[in-house]
This record gives C-alpha cells, sequence and structure tokens, in this order.
C-alpha cells in the first residue's frame, strides 16, 4: 500500500472510530443544565438555608455556652469550646418548663385531632357531596381566611366569656379547633380521588360513611398529615390568644410561660436560647417523623382547586 493510499485512509478511520460523549449535567426531567445555571441554584439554596437555619443554629450555640463564654465574640463562634446543659437546668428551676410543656402539649394535641376530624369530614363534604350551596359554603371557607386573627379576637373573648371558658384550656383550643385552611386543603385532596373508586363501591352496597372512612380517607394520609403538622404548629406557637384568655399561671401554656424569661432575665442571652430549643425541639421531632407524608400530601391537594 503507498503511502498516499494511508494518508487518505487515515481520516476515514477517525470518522468512524466512536467519539467520546461528554458528560451532561441534566435534571429531574432529564434536561440539560448549564454549569454556570447548576452553580447558581445550589448559592440560592445555600443563601436559603443560611436565612432559615442560621438563627436556629445560633441560638442552640448560645444555649451551649457556659457563663465565661463570650458569645457576642466578633467574628462569632457558632462552635461553644466547653459545650455545657446548665443553661437548661437553669430554665427548668427560674420557671416550671415542664408544666406549660404538659399545657402546651395537652393543647396542640387537642387541636391537632379536632383539626384531622373535623376537617376531613368538612373537606369530604364539600368534595364529594351534592347538595345545595355548596359553592357558596366553599366560598365562605375561602372568605374565612382572608380575615385576620386581630380582627376578631376581641369577640372570641367575648363569646369565651359569656360560654365561661375564659382562664381554661378549652377556651384556648376551641377558637382554632378547625381550621378554614386545613378544610379546603381535604377538600382538595379530596377532589382528585377518581370517582370510579367510590362508585365502584357504592355499587357493591356501600353507604356515604363506609365510602369516607375504608376508600377516601386512607388515600389521603398525606394531606392529613400536612393538617396534622399545620393544626399542631398553630397550637403549639400560638402567644397572642393563650395570652388573652389565660390569667392562672398554673395553666400557662409553654410560649407565655417563656416569657418571663425575658423579663426577668432580659440581660442573660444562654437562657433565653435554652428556653426558645425547649420550645422548638418537639416542633422538629414531629415534622422529623412526619416528612415523609408531609411532602406527599403537599401534592395531593395542590394539583386541582
Amino acid at each position: 500500500m503507498s503511502v498516499a493510499e494511508k494518508v487518505r485512509e487515515a481520516p476515514a478511520a477517525v470518522e468512524a472510530a466512536p467519539r467520546r460523549k461528554r458528560k451532561r449535567v441534566t435534571d429531574e426531567h432529564g434536561r440539560s443544565v448549564r454549569v454556570w445555571e447548576l452553580a447558581l441554584r445550589y448559592l440560592l439554596l445555600i443563601a436559603v438555608l443560611a436565612l432559615t437555619v442560621g438563627p436556629f443554629v445560633w441560638q442552640l450555640s448560645t444555649s451551649l455556652k457556659g457563663p465565661t463564654e463570650d458569645i457576642f465574640s466578633s467574628p462569632p463562634k457558632f462552635l461553644p469550646s466547653e459545650p455545657t446543659l446548665h443553661n437548661y437546668e437553669r430554665v427548668a428551676k427560674t420557671i416550671p418548663v415542664w408544666d406549660y410543656a404538659f399545657n402546651s402539649l395537652k393543647v396542640a394535641t387537642t387541636n391537632v385531632v379536632t383539626n384531622c376530624v373535623g376537617s376531613a369530614l368538612a373537606g369530604y363534604a364539600l368534595a364529594r357531596l351534592r347538595y345545595r350551596g355548596r359553592k357558596v359554603t366553599t366560598l365562605v371557607f375561602i372568605l374565612a381566611m382572608l380575615v385576620p386573627v386581630e380582627g376578631i379576637i376581641i369577640a372570641q373573648f367575648t363569646t369565651m366569656r359569656e360560654l365561661g371558658l375564659n382562664n381554661t384550656l378549652i377556651g384556648v383550643v376551641l377558637p382554632g379547633c378547625i381550621g378554614a385552611m386545613n378544610v379546603l386543603l381535604m377538600r382538595n385532596a379530596f377532589l382528585n380521588l377518581p370517582y370510579e373508586i367510590e362508585e365502584a363501591a357504592y355499587v357493591d352496597g356501600a353507604n356515604v360513611w363506609q365510602r369516607f372512612l375504608r376508600i377516601a380517607l386512607p388515600s389521603v394520609k398525606g394531606t392529613l398529615a400536612v393538617v396534622a403538622i399545620f393544626a399542631f404548629m398553630g397550637a403549639w406557637d400560638d402567644f397572642l390568644w393563650p395570652l388573652i384568655v389565660l390569667s392562672d399561671p398554673d395553666k400557662f401554656t409553654l410560649t407565655i410561660g417563656l416569657n418571663y424569661l425575658h423579663g426577668t432575665f432580659a440581660n442573660d442571652e444562654r437562657l433565653v436560647a435554652a428556653g426558645t430549643i425547649i420550645a422548638v425541639a418537639p416542633l422538629i421531632a414531629l415534622f422529623a417523623c412526619l416528612q415523609r407524608y408531609f411532602f406527599r400530601g403537599v401534592g395531593e391537594g395542590a394539583v386541582k382547586g
């Protein structure tokens, strides 16, 4: 073979050889993403994470620092040099924090039960049952969400006083036992269920309660978890309404009781931080247990309005 023939065959051999594929960066849908776009996304996520988690990490670090450690050092130190739980012991000695926490737990648990049961029943009625005024009823729940709590708090207080429920935990629970937003979440979740399933159960002789309890309700467990988390957080973190209704220190909830730490020991940031962590810890534990159902439930009630 001549030299000229070898030169002509060389480009053909190069073209025939398989080209190496460059690794592509893709998103969850398989679409290509540029490197700078990916870097920008991560920078935004880090910024949001710093804004949301940063204050909690700082409070946790402050609660673990000893009395001799400077909490206002520059630059700030997130890791305590000598971690201690002494601040949590001081909180328990300063106020009856566990009694307050137990009162908050009773209020929050009752609020979760009433919201899950009441919102599920009301949401199923709005989504599945046929009756006059169903659309008007749905509109009323939507309008109820637009009314600020401060605008009706005087009427709520007057109602609780007329019922003789002032200075009771029942008076704290009753106004928020069923939330309008929770009802609408359950309604949207029930609307997303196929009608054919319930129609088949109806043909088999199932009544309304059987279709609700055995078919519809087990299919919206995720939305129920969302309602439970929202109800627990709303009752546990509520400060204004328990402050107005309750006057007996033995019935104070945790948010009211922790306010004494700010008033009496305003300069002791370690004590305030320890009380804050005690108040936040149950919320973190609840979300950790229900996060799998929470993210599934957001999708159940957000597709169809």
